[in-house]
């Protein structure tokens, strides 16, 4: 694949610098061919794999959880369970790898950075009045900086849909760069929430002005809006990241979220950044799934291939 050079800082700083600059610059981005993308989606969808191939696949997915819990009903009891299974998903067998992070509210940051603490298992906070986004900037801050002084690593933030939906592309993107501001050294997943976007082109627009802000990651859905991620809408977002580390020189990772559930399902996303984007991608530095049940059927499948007995959903813990 050839690549352009990467754009210079001044030629970046021209296409943020006012409303209308960005609103072109989105606006010329090359239009998304829906009926393309969901046929390439259903051939990608039919690749089987091999034995070898999917055990190692089944253990890189287990590693790329973002193992979550975002209802009103969490308390410190189940967040503690939550990250004794990140730190042993299976503790009949100390070779499944641990998943990247656990996702929280940020009332349950200090429970989870207690739990994990010199692990490497990273602690997520949800941000910024998720999952509406309807708060004042100084309030989403706020949320985001007490996130982070009670241990967060990382922050997924959500944009504000209303504004960005109605053409208010440079509010939406000062917003991202504030929060990322904010956030300092941690990683900052933008959640775009696809469900409200209504149409591809809004999602490849969404990519490109939370990358341009500064987003480390970008996220699909909150899990509460149905739809929340699909095979098409990720694609879309792989092609945006790998067209802007082409174009800006930077590499952002990607994070599907809500209704995967399955290794079948899990299999293909995995199919789909090794198709789209390569190696640089299957990484959990560069991949993650938003997940709370996923875990559980990766890991019966996970028995099955090394035992070749298929354990019961009821054999590993309920999340």
């Amino acid at each position: 694949m050839t690549t352009t050079a990467p754009l210079p800082v001044e030629r970046r700083s021209e296409i943020t610098a006012s409303d209308a600059s960005l609103r072109r610059f989105l606006h010329g981005l090359p239009g998304v061919d829906q009926v393309g993308a969901e046929a390439r989606v259903a051939t990608l969808s039919t690749r089987s794999i091999k034995t070898t191939a999917k055990a190692w696949a089944i253990d890189l997915a287990i590693s790329m959880i973002d193992l979550t819990t975002l209802e009103g009903q969490d308390t410190p009891g189940k967040v503690r369970a939550l990250c004794a299974k990140a730190l042993r998903p299976d503790p009949a067998d100390q070779s499944t790898p641990r998943v990247a992070a656990i996702c929280v509210y940020p009332d349950m940051v200090p429970v989870a950075a207690h739990e994990l603490a010199g692990s490497g298992v990273r602690v997520a906070s949800v941000a910024t009045a998720f999952p509406s986004g309807r708060a004042a900037l100084p309030v989403k801050l706020a949320d985001t900086r007490d996130a982070l002084a009670a241990g967060a690593d990382e922050i997924d933030m959500v944009i504000d849909r209303g504004a960005f939906l109605s053409g208010r592309y440079l509010e939406v993107f000062e917003e991202i760069a504030a929060v990322k501001q904010a956030a300092g050294d941690a990683h900052l997943k933008v959640i775009l929430e696809t469900g409200e976007l209504v149409t591809y082109d809004n999602v490849r627009r969404a990519s490109w002005l939370a990358m341009l802000a500064g987003g480390d990651f970008i996220k699909t859905s909150t899990g509460k809006i149905s739809p929340a991620a699909t095979l098409p809408v990720t694609l879309v977002m792989l092609e945006a990241v790998r067209d802007f580390r082409d174009t800006m020189g930077r590499q952002v990772g990607v994070k599907p979220a809500g209704g995967i559930r399955t290794t079948k399902d899990a299999l293909k996303y995995v199919v789909l950044v090794n198709e789209t984007v390569g190696d640089d991608w299957l990484d959990p530095d560069w991949f993650r799934f938003g997940a709370s049940s996923l875990l559980n059927d990766l890991l019966m499948q996970r028995t099955k291939l090394t035992t070749g007995r298929y354990s019961g959903p009821d054999y590993f813990t309920l999340d």
